[in-house]
């Protein structure tokens, strides 16, 4: 019974090992950025939007390229279809006689018989008819413009691809920095949880000997339990941020990722507060300006709506004819071949070209305006991230000074506790708990500093 259970669980254990092969990422920044592009499902269907243009493309294309169609048609019929045909013998010569004025027996004639109308069909029981057509267009406005507007429209669809990707990234920056500080705060969280126990263990052995009072060793136990609490909170707030980190990058989250760079304050300044700047290198303006012009296009388009279409046809046709089956000796074959131009003038539709014309050249305006609002947008989004970046790395500056005194403080009351120099337990308890709000304060700094860095160089295109 033990071995068929050990047997189930290695069975069970391959099955999830095969439903999920769990992988270990080690990752930098940009290779996280990278992971994304590779696996996020709106880079992807993004991707698809321009192959589907490639194929639209070609598509276009093949419009200019010779037609050449075929057809075959087999009719038998059970039962002839025919017309009345006049037989205006007797008619013509009765006509003929009232004109010379001739009498019969009964008087001069003056009445003409109607026609006898006799049944007849020139259609055969067996018809076969097959033939091949082969056209070419000469011109056709909306043909000749789409094939002008190819490789805007690739264009287009790659542009939206790269904003996708901006946005991926910057989601990507963010949590990734986001569980860098975040660590960096959980592991001084420890070594102040170290302090305090070792604070409370020295106040220990002052209580054991008489020095101290259990009111001491109380606050202390207070500030260790509050202590705990926080980094509890920190911690598994650093696991939800690595299973968001795993979804902004599109793997599992089973993985497993290992976030390799490091940050610094230092490096939260490198390359900042350049001044270079192109609205191209922002690709919501390259995406709109190919918007502008395909609908440019557009209006050229419906422009040369009022010039004739003309194409060049050709066509060869056999047609079959018998009383029998086409296979029999009886049948006649009929050949027919001919060549030409077909030429199709616009003359008058009611002005439903003027009004195409009119509403192309409105969807024009609006993309002129449309890149407009955005390069304003572009203005004031620099601004306002430029301001919010200089004062973010300034708290920054302020805070990681603050905290550099606050452990200098904590240090000192430390030492001058530990030599007996007219400091007690409680100044250092408060010592550290300036130090940890300083450490909290200068966190907080940290990441507003690593966001406002990565919201400037966005707004500038300029995100690598």
């Amino acid at each position: 019974m033990k071995k068929i259970k050990v047997l189930l669980g290695l069975v069970l254990s391959a099955a999830t090992g095969l439903s999920h092969a769990q992988q270990k990422y080690e990752l930098s920044v940009k290779e996280a950025v990278d992971l994304a592009y590779k696996n996020v499902i709106q880079v992807k269907n993004a991707q698809i939007d321009h192959r589907i243009q490639e194929a639209k493309n070609r598509e276009i294309l093949g419009q200019a390229y010779p037609q050449l169609t075929g057809n075959a048609n087999a009719t038998h019929y059970l039962k002839l279809p025919g017309f009345l045909f006049p037989d205006a013998t007797s008619t013509a010569v009765y006509s003929i006689l009232k004109n010379e004025g001739v009498s019969g027996s009964a008087g001069p004639i003056t009445d003409v018989p109607a026609p006898t109308l006799t049944q007849v069909s020139f259609q055969q029981p067996w018809n076969l008819t097959a033939g091949a057509t082969l056209s070419q267009l000469l011109f056709q406005p909306d043909v000749f413009v789409g094939l002008q507007a190819r490789e805007t429209a690739l264009n287009l669809t790659a542009s939206q691809v790269e904003s996708i990707k901006e946005t991926v990234k910057d989601s990507a920056y963010k949590r990734y920095y986001a569980i860098l500080i975040s660590q960096k705060q959980l592991d001084f969280l420890n070594q102040g949880l170290e302090r305090l126990r070792k604070l409370y263990y020295d106040d220990s052995i002052m209580y054991v000997n008489g020095f101290a009072e259990k009111l001491e060793l109380d606050k202390v136990q207070v500030q260790i339990n509050n202590l705990t609490t926080t980094r509890n909170q920190v911690a598994a707030g650093i696991t939800m941020a690595y299973a968001g980190l795993k979804f902004a990058l599109g793997i599992s989250q089973k993985d497993t990722v290992v976030l390799r760079d490091e940050l610094t304050s230092a490096s939260i300044r490198d390359n900042l507060l350049d001044t270079a700047f192109r609205y191209e290198d922002r690709p919501e303006i390259r995406t709109l300006d190919y918007v502008k012009q395909l609908q440019e296009l557009d209006v050229k388009r419906y422009r040369l709506s009022y010039i004739p279409t003309v194409a060049a046809q050709a066509n060869y046709s056999i047609n079959g004819l018998g009383q029998k089956f086409f296979t029999h000796s009886s049948t006649a074959w009929i050949r027919s071949a001919f060549i030409g131009i077909n030429i199709d003038v616009p003359i008058f539709d009611g002005f439903q070209r003027r009004y195409r014309i009119q509403q192309a050249r409105l969807r024009l305006e609006q993309a002129e305006n449309n890149i407009t609002n955005l390069k304003q947008g572009i203005d004031v989004e620099q601004v306002i991230t430029r301001q919010t970046l200089l004062t973010a790395i300034s708290n920054l500056d302020i805070q990681e000074s603050n905290m550099q005194l606050a452990e200098k403080v904590y240090n000192t009351t430390k030492l001058k506790f530990e030599q007996g120099v007219e400091t007690s337990s409680f100044e250092v308890i408060l010592a550290q708990s300036d130090l940890l709000t300083s450490q909290s304060n200068y966190f907080t700094a940290l990441y507003n500093a690593v966001i406002a860095r990565i919201s400037y160089l966005r707004s500038l295109g300029k995100l690598q």
